[in-house]
């Protein structure tokens, strides 16, 4: 069976807007960590997200696709969403940045074992090894020896495993639905639960003039974040774009020691490119088992 045609360099370049919109999302949740909670921003950044797939669904006809049958696993999935996001808006404004974007790194180890549970997928050899030596990685990181686990970056380690959440059942769903109706249940969906968890204090701060921008950066970041890593992904294989996304590690580590002061720490990137590496090496070692399968 022939492999579809590989784009290494248009790839790398729809992974660079990856890479451009996840840094701006860190930078806007930092910017605005004094003025708005967790909850106000997820559920701003969903209404600017939902007008965007209205309005973009509506322009290109696909509104139509959307629909009510696979509600209750879109439910599932942008629960966990939720969940993973505000832990990371929660850890943008008390944890180093790099420890953040560190600790994301880990979420398709966590994706690994929930693949397991929720789509049956086999618990292989390398699968375990990637999980362990990636574990590795997490406590250089973290080094809790060191009085390193704070409130922060705990958040952090426990926002990707609500991103593996998501993850897995975004497989389970693109089996079906199309990505117009994908977006429109995580906007849609995560505008409520934000509603619901920002007001349960009776108590919404509305964006002002100097946080309006941020939340539209914000809105429009995610959204393109995940279109381009789609795009980048249809044009070469996970180990082509994945190397690229790797660079937000040392981008935003930079971007936390020129404009906030942080500390660029040995530990944080060691521990990172040991979860890196784990992750890669079984990104390799799945896609040579899928290409012997389709022989």
């Amino acid at each position: 069976m022939s492999q579809p045609a590989s784009h290494p360099v248009k790839a790398a370049m729809w992974m660079v807007g990856t890479l451009t919109s996840f840094t701006a999302m860190a930078v806007a949740g930092r910017e605005m960590a004094s003025e708005h909670d967790p909850f106000e921003i997820l559920m701003f950044r969903s209404l600017v997200g939902l007008m965007i797939v209205l309005v973009v669904g509506g322009l290109a006809g696909t509104l139509r696709q959307i629909n009510t049958s696979k509600l209750h696993i879109h439910l599932v999935r942008n629960s966990s969403h939720f969940v993973g996001q505000g832990l990371w808006f929660l850890a943008l404004g008390i944890a180093p940045l790099a420890q953040i974007f560190a600790l994301e790194f880990t979420m398709p180890i966590w994706a690994l074992f929930l693949a397991v549970i929720v789509l049956g997928e086999r618990l292989t050899r390398v699968r375990v090894e990637t999980a362990i030596i990636g574990f590795i990685g997490i406590l250089i990181v973290t080094r809790p020896w060191a009085g390193g686990l704070s409130i922060g970056i705990i958040a952090a380690a426990f926002a990707a495993i609500g991103f593996a959440g998501a993850v897995v059942f975004t497989r389970l769903l693109t089996r079906t639905e199309t990505i117009t109706s994908i977006l429109f249940w995580l906007t849609a969906i995560q505008l409520v639960l934000g509603a619901i968890f920002a007001g349960i204090d009776g108590d919404i701060t509305m964006p002002s003039a100097s946080t309006a921008p941020w939340l539209v950066l914000i809105g429009c970041a995610g959204l393109a974040a995940h279109f381009c890593m789609t795009k980048a992904l249809s044009l070469a294989p996970a180990s082509v774009a994945t190397p690229v996304d790797f660079a937000r590690l040392p981008v935003i580590a930079v971007i936390g020691m020129v404009f906030y002061d942080e500390p660029l720490q040995a530990g944080v990137l060691i521990g990172a490119v040991i979860i890196f590496a784990a992750n890669y090496r079984n990104i390799l070692t799945e896609m040579r088992l899928s290409r012997q399968a389709a022989k």
